[in-house]
């Protein structure tokens, strides 16, 4: 169901630095990053708002933009995403995390930039917050939770309107206004908030709802859940499935869009609750926000393609596959399988090329506009993540032989099978080297 959401807080722009990791610095236990590249894709309540609008829901992204470079990439990206912003005047210059990534794990983050005073927010901006279906805070602790017209606005539509109204906080922001639908801060925050040293995440959760007079407090976990605090019961676990060391960047920001989408039918908290549970930890094992490609859903003007596979040893079969994709849609992301996920589709012996380097040989063909790798057996998470709207394979299939199928058509979707190329396949290529006599 779409929904008109609006993200209302602090935009980031988030880089992604990453590389090749063949060699260590001899003076100091670091790794030596060659052939450095940058992904770049919006950060904070930006990120948030990518994740509601790749759900395939109308977003309004309400946040103070810096009229410098930055910011005009990051109105660039969020426009990509299918992203409506209305942005407030702001002094100073956009904050930018740049975070080193070795291995597939951060290794450091260069922080840049700094929020100047923010100007009230412009009347677009409030009555788009009061036609909204939904309204996420989230708060970076940039300043945007504390400008006076805000948080006026927030209140009236909460004291005049059946609107689910859902608050991230941050540390350095404005506690939320009364009578929020839910409040999300994690473990540290909760109990910074709460102030009671000593105490667990049941007890910050259910002083938190007296506190800020929320309606329900959840205290996010990680790998652990959540404990969710609702009136005067008691707090209620909320166990998650474990994923694995795995990258968690993003991951409170796909909770508070999720929560924030499911608060608006019928599912009450609690259910509300354990779906976006469950959706961050698919969100953290697909990848994180390291490999979420921030793409619309659909739009009338634009037709978004995937497809998938290993793609070890690339040649002209893939390209054709590739190139036909391409032609059905005006965007083609491929969906790469990890070098731990291939090793188990095709044995110990394979890949024969890394995943950095199959992706980089992807991301330069023309008829490539995105690559994310996943580490599943299946694509399933990453496809619920990006919702395409045509899904391509090639081969003898049929539809009705691919289980992609079915998921597909959950959001209106569908498989394409395009054309086999006889006589290109990784398999004969290894074969044929084999045998070739040294």
């Amino acid at each position: 169901m779409s929904i008109r959401m609006v993200v209302v807080g602090d935009i980031l722009l988030d880089v992604d630095v990453t590389g090749d990791v063949r060699r260590r610095l001899p003076e100091a236990d670091a790794p030596v990053i060659d052939d450095p590249r940058e992904r770049l894709r919006p950060g904070g309540a930006g990120l948030a708002a990518a994740l509601a609008a790749a759900d395939g829901h109308d977003v309004v992204l309400v946040t103070a933009l810096a009229a410098d470079a930055a910011g005009s990439r990051i109105h660039d990206l969020c426009s990509e995403a299918g992203i409506k912003i209305l942005a407030v005047p702001q002094d100073g210059t956009t904050p930018v995390k740049r975070r080193i990534i070795a291995d597939q794990r951060p290794v450091a983050r260069l922080d840049e930039g700094g929020c100047g005073p923010i100007e009230p927010v412009p009347p677009a901006a409030l009555d788009a917050i009061g036609m909204a279906d939904a309204v996420l805070v989230s708060d970076y602790g940039q300043g945007m939770t504390s400008v006076d017209n805000l948080r006026q606005a927030l209140s009236s539509v909460i004291a005049t309107t059946s609107t689910p109204v859902v608050w991230d906080p941050h540390p350095r922001g404005a506690a939320p206004v009364p009578g929020v639908r839910l409040a999300t801060p994690n473990r540290a925050e909760a109990a910074a908030f709460a102030g009671q040293a000593g105490t667990g995440a049941s007890e910050h959760a259910a002083a938190l709802v007296d506190a800020w007079r929320a309606r329900a407090v959840c205290v996010t976990l990680g790998s652990e859940g959540a404990v969710l605090a609702e009136g005067s019961a008691a707090p209620l676990p909320v166990p998650a499935r474990r994923v694995g060391p795995h990258d968690t960047c993003g991951a409170g920001d796909r909770f508070a869009a999720t929560v924030t989408a499911s608060l608006t039918g019928t599912a009450g908290t609690e259910a509300a609750v354990k779906t976006a549970v469950e959706a961050a930890g698919d969100f953290v094992a697909s990848g994180g926000a390291a490999t979420f490609a921030p793409v619309p859903r659909r739009t009338r003007e634009r037709t978004l393609v995937a497809t998938g596979g290993c793609f070890d040893l690339l040649h002209a079969g893939h390209v054709a596959t590739l190139q036909a994709a391409r032609r059905l849609g005006d965007r083609l992301v491929v969906c790469l399988n990890s070098d731990d996920s291939v090793r188990r589709l095709k044995g110990e012996d394979r890949p024969l090329v890394p995943e950095r380097d199959r992706a980089r040989l992807l991301a330069a063909l023309d008829c490539v506009d995105d690559v994310v790798v996943f580490d599943e057996d299946t694509p399933t998470h990453v496809l619920a993540e990006l919702r395409p709207d045509i899904w391509v394979k090639g081969g003898d299939y049929s539809e009705d032989d691919l289980p992609e199928s079915d998921l597909l058509a959950t959001w209106g979707g569908r498989t394409v099978v395009v054309p086999f190329h006889d006589g290109h396949s990784t398999t004969s290529l290894i074969e044929t080297a084999r045998a070739i006599p040294v």
